[in-house]
């Protein structure tokens, strides 16, 4: 299994637009063979001194049971059509893919 970060850096004042955009893109995602999880996520007030919050940013939040699975959802109708839809109002995304070491 691997994880992926994805960090979305919109245009300032975007984010409702974004998310809704993303949000009704989910359900096609989760019935992607070899998904297991993929959710957007916001920054929330905790009150920690390291916390560094953005409201112009999301961070999604992906599970996937290979690279292989990953790389066949990138190529996805639905996602090209999400791409095309927020593209205007995307600034910048960056990636982590992560594994768990053994």
């Amino acid at each position: 299994m691997i994880s992926v970060l994805a960090s979305v850096k919109l245009k300032s004042g975007t984010r409702d637009e974004f998310l809704k955009h993303f949000i009704n893109n989910v359900p096609a995602v989760l019935e992607e063979a070899g998904c297991i999880e993929y959710f957007p996520a916001i920054d929330v007030e905790s009150g920690l001194a390291n916390q560094q919050k953005d409201p112009d940013s999301v961070t999604v939040i992906e599970k996937w049971e290979s690279i292989e699975a990953l790389q066949l959802h990138l190529k996805a109708t639905h996602m090209t059509v999400y791409k095309e839809n927020v593209k205007h109002i995307v600034e910048s995304l960056s990636l982590k893919v992560l594994e768990q070491p053994s």
